[in-house]
């Protein structure tokens, strides 16, 4: 074997070992959400908190090398639960479940953090923060892996962000639900009619479960309803939804209405 035979091998030894790792690398490479959802009782709660998102937290998980994080507030009288006025909804993607669990503890040792948050990290239990947190964490969509930024231009407080969450009546169901966005590109179908969604996400733990959530953004509710309308006029979609394969598949599908704060990244 000569020296040139042995250098074309090597060559194709380390050829295949990139495209191995690459390879792995891909199959890792799905964000994990969290939804952390605050249920306050007073507008007090809701100042204080604001104070906290957008001087402290915010800026913390920058630092944490976490972007694209959204807080949201539901839209006055848009939603049918009257509950619904008194909480915020805070998404946070993480690059993995490791950057996921080893937040707390750096945000432990982040002064600035522990400086700015301190009236709502060292409240009183006479004068909690909230009433209750209700967290929901996600694996990201194969089809859509990461978040995308909205593409809007008009006023924050016109947008409709649309999050809806669909229940599936089994475990085997709403995996065949989710395969319907994937495989059977319903992920395509808004991205085509320009439904600008910001996240996909299977549900692995929450109080609603087997679920999927996802969350679209519009310029305003007139957007939001001529791409609905635009959606179920969508030959694509009636083909879709027609499939025996994909029958039966959502037992509840709920719609909440939001808007983003000022100081939200997306």
């Amino acid at each position: 074997m000569t020296l040139r035979t042995i250098s074309l091998s090597a060559a194709r030894l380390l050829i295949g070992l990139m495209a191995f790792f690459h390879l792995g690398a891909s199959a890792q490479s799905r964000s994990f959400y969290q939804l952390k959802i605050y249920h306050l009782s007073t507008p007090q709660q809701e100042q204080n908190l604001d104070e906290f998102l957008g001087k402290a937290y915010l800026p913390a998980l920058h630092r944490a090398g976490i972007s694209k994080v959204g807080v949201f507030k539901p839209i006055p009288g848009a939603n049918k639960d009257p509950q619904d006025g008194q909480r915020v909804y805070v998404f946070v993607p993480y690059s993995s479940y490791k950057q996921f669990t080893g937040l707390d503890a750096r945000l432990a040792k982040d002064g600035i953090y522990q400086e700015a948050g301190s009236a709502y990290l060292n409240a009183p239990h006479s004068a909690p923060p909230y009433a209750r947190i209700e967290t929901i964490l996600m694996n990201a969509f194969e089809g859509s892996p990461h978040v995308e930024m909205p593409n809007l231009s008009g006023p924050r407080s016109e947008r409709v962000y649309e999050l809806r969450s669909y229940e599936g009546p089994t475990e085997a169901l709403y995996r065949n639900k989710v395969d319907m966005f994937n495989k059977g590109d319903e992920i395509g179908l808004f991205r085509r009619l320009g439904f600008n969604a910001v996240f996909y996400g299977e549900v692995i733990s929450g109080s609603r479960m087997p679920n999927l959530m996802y969350l679209t953004t519009f310029e305003n509710k007139q957007s939001r309803d001529a791409h609905w309308d635009a959606f179920g006029k969508d030959a694509y979609w009636k083909e879709l939804s027609a499939k025996p394969e994909y029958q039966n598949n959502v037992s509840r599908n709920q719609q909440i209405f939001l808007y983003p704060t000022e100081y939200s990244d997306l």
